[in-house]
């Protein structure tokens, strides 16, 4: 199987939280079409499982146990993918504390769930960005994508912690675009909607997934899939003069 994205050939792409769910099918979606997929993932045996399945597809993945949080871990795994390929051509900043995330109103949310979604979903999305950059400037070329979600758009209730952390990942998005154009580096953001995937969520079960099929104007469930050809588009040649946006990928739940 093939997306038939020829320009991703030998392309270095660093995908955070790699390890499962849909970080996992865009590693394996880079793989498929020649590109290096480092898996940048706090959890190593999950790093290295996605890591043994590209592999035995044939394609190269080099898994790196990163907790993208901290900035040496952060700055560590991409000095080490640099000295393993010697260039570093995207970034997909996936990573997020959501699966294990409680809903419930902003006014009764513990402290520290707040600041741990603010850590991870913009923090971490900001350290990466940050550390691949002076690779991208040397070469005059890159691709960094952040991963955003379409509850930005519909304002969920009992998730005021996840929708600001990934409602600031679309003013990153602008602002990295501006500041990042004139050395070849593009800047975007996608927004799955609700996603199918391997992992248990306290927040959703099947009559979420019937309802907000129910509102999309392809009535079937998203899954991992469903995004991968977005996202290998926006680090592959073709998407060389598009920057600064955020692409809603939910089977038409929400049109901006």
């Amino acid at each position: 199987m093939t997306d038939s994205f020829a320009s991703l050939e030998d392309r270095v792409v660093i995908v955070t939280g790699a390890g499962r769910g849909i970080g996992r099918a865009y590693a394996h979606g880079f793989a498929r079409n020649g590109a290096v997929a480092v898996i940048a993932e706090v959890n190593a045996d999950n790093a290295r499982s996605v890591e043994a399945e590209i592999a035995a597809a044939g394609g190269r993945a080099l898994a790196i146990p990163t907790d993208i949080t901290d900035a040496q871990s952060v700055q560590a795994m991409v000095e080490r993918t640099a000295r393993a390929f010697g260039r570093i051509d995207g970034l997909v900043n996936n990573a997020a504390f959501f699966a294990d995330i409680d809903m419930k109103p902003f006014y009764e949310m513990a402290d520290a769930d707040w600041d741990k979604a603010m850590r991870t979903n913009v923090t971490g999305a900001y350290l990466c960005s940050k550390a691949v950059v002076p690779h991208m400037r040397a070469r005059q070329w890159g691709r960094i994508v952040h991963i955003s979600s379409t509850v930005v758009q519909t304002g969920r209730a009992n998730y005021l912690h996840y929708v600001t952390s990934k409602a600031a990942l679309v003013g990153m998005t602008r602002g990295m675009a501006r500041e990042l154009g004139e050395f070849g580096i593009t800047v975007n953001a996608v927004m799955p909607g609700l996603t199918r995937t391997e992992l248990p969520r306290k927040t959703t079960n099947e009559e979420s997934y019937r309802i907000t099929k129910a509102g999309q104007a392809i009535k079937r469930t998203e899954t991992p899939e469903d995004l991968v050809g977005v996202v290998l588009f926006l680090v592959s040649d073709g998407a060389g003069f598009v920057t600064g946006q955020t692409l809603p990928v939910d089977g038409g739940g929400v049109f901006r």
